[in-house]
C-alpha cells in the first residue's frame, strides 16, 4: 500500500475541484493506494502550500504529486521532501529548473505546453479582430511558470495579427481581481476590442464586468471550467483550452507509483494533452 499526497492550489477553484475529483475516483479504483488530497483556499497562499508539503513529509507519505503556486518558492520544500526520502512528481506548473539544478535534485514534470495552447486559443480570438485593434491581457500569478508561458503565447498571436496591446496585467488567477483589473483597463481604453485571460476564473470576472455594463467584447480563456459552458454556448467566451486536469493528476499519481516501483527514474518531462474548445 502506497500513501501519496496530492498538493493542489485553491480547492475553491473549479479547475482544482475537477482535479481532486478525478484523483479521488482513481484512488478508489485501486486497493494499493491511499491518497491524501490537500490544497489552499486561494491561488496565492504560497506559505500555506509550503506548510502542506512539509506536513506530508512529516506524515511519511511515500510520494507527493505537486502543483506549485509559485515556481520558485515551492522548490525548497520539494527538494527537502526528496532529500527526506519522499519522491516528488511536479504537474501542471513547472518548478524552476535553475533552482532545482542548484540544489542538485531532479524532479519529473508532467504537464501541457502552456505556451502553445495559449497561442492557439489567442489565434482564435485574434481571427475575429482587425489589424490595429486594441486588446488586453489578464495574466495569472506572475511567479507561476504557466502564467508566463500563457502570456507569451497570447502575445505571439497578438503580434502576428498586428494588434495593439493596451494593457497586460496580473490578476493572480482570481475572478474578483480580474474583474477589478479589467474595469480599470476598460475605463482607460474605451476603444478596447477583446481580452485574453490566462484562466477561465479570470475570464469569468471579465465577463461579469461586461454583464454589469451591458456590453460585450470577445473574450478568450483557459482551462475549460464547467462554469464557462453557458458563455461558450452563446459565444461570449470565444474559446478556451481544456488541459484535462483530472487526467493530469492521475498521470502524476501513476508516475509516482512507477517511481516507487523502480520502473521510472526521478527525472524527465512528460507532456500531457490539451484541446482547444
Amino acid at each position: 500500500m502506497y500513501k501519496i499526497g496530492l498538493v493542489m492550489k485553491s480547492l475553491n477553484a473549479d479547475f482544482f475541484k475537477t482535479m481532486r475529483d478525478g484523483a479521488v475516483a482513481y484512488a478508489a479504483s485501486r486497493d494499493d493506494l491511499e491518497l491524501v488530497c490537500v490544497g489552499t483556499d486561494s491561488q496565492t497562499e504560497v506559505e500555506r502550500q509550503i506548510e502542506l508539503v512539509d506536513d506530508l513529509v512529516r506524515q511519511r507519505v511515500d510520494a507527493i504529486v505537486l502543483v506549485p503556486i509559485d515556481s520558485k518558492a515551492l522548490v525548497r520544500p520539494a527538494v527537502d521532501a526528496v532529500k527526506a526520502g519522499v519522491d516528488v512528481v511536479n504537474i501542471d506548473i513547472k518548478l524552476d529548473d535553475d533552482l532545482l539544478d542548484e540544489a542538485g535534485v531532479k524532479i519529473p514534470f508532467a504537464g501541457p505546453d502552456n505556451f502553445e495552447a495559449a497561442y492557439k486559443v489567442s489565434q482564435r480570438l485574434a481571427s475575429m479582430l482587425r489589424e490595429g485593434d486594441e486588446v488586453a491581457v489578464i495574466e495569472g500569478l506572475p511567479s507561476a511558470d504557466n502564467a508566463k508561458q500563457r502570456r507569451e503565447g497570447a502575445l505571439k498571436a497578438i503580434a502576428e495579427k498586428h494588434l495593439k496591446v493596451v494593457a497586460s496585467v496580473p490578476a493572480d488567477w482570481e475572478t474578483d481581481d480580474a474583474r477589478k483589473a479589467f474595469a480599470g483597463i476598460w475605463d482607460a481604453n474605451p476603444a478596447l476590442k477583446a481580452v485574453f485571460c490566462g484562466n477561465d476564473a479570470m475570464a469569468l470576472g471579465v465577463l461579469r464586468e461586461m454583464e454589469a455594463r451591458g456590453n460585450y467584447l470577445p473574450v478568450a480563456g483557459f482551462d475549460n471550467d464547467a462554469v464557462m459552458k453557458p458563455y461558450l454556448d452563446d459565444g461570449r467566451l470565444v474559446g478556451t483550452v481544456d488541459i484535462f486536469s483530472s487526467k493530469m493528476a492521475v498521470e502524476g499519481i501513476e508516475y509516482a507509483i512507477r517511481i516507487l516501483n523502480k520502473q521510472l527514474a526521478m527525472e524527465g518531462t512528460y507532456p500531457t494533452p490539451y484541446e482547444l474548445v
